[in-house]
């Protein structure tokens, strides 16, 4: 195993968590600001006003993006594992 192979795995593998990770943490990100915006505005300073639309904000996207994000989970698991006997042999 070269030490390139070990790099190009480890880029891959934090490319892959950038990618899955964006949609639920871009969604979360503006709806927290609407959040924050909308709690200045009205001076409400709530702390389950700032939690739970993040939260469902957060189960929409695992609901609507989910079935991508494993999908792309899976194959790059199954790139990995199928690579294993060219690099022991």
């Amino acid at each position: 195993m070269s030490p390139q192979f070990v790099l190009t795995i480890g880029r891959d593998a934090l490319t892959i968590l950038l990618m899955i990770a964006m949609p639920v943490l871009g969604v979360v990100m503006a709806v927290g600001l609407l959040v924050s915006i909308f709690q200045a505005v009205t001076q409400i300073h709530e702390a389950t006003l700032a939690f739970v639309p993040k939260l469902v904000a957060a189960m929409v996207i695992f609901a609507i993006a989910g079935p991508w994000m494993v999908s792309t989970l899976v194959d790059f698991i199954r790139r990995t594992i199928e690579s294993i006997p060219s690099v022991v042999g």
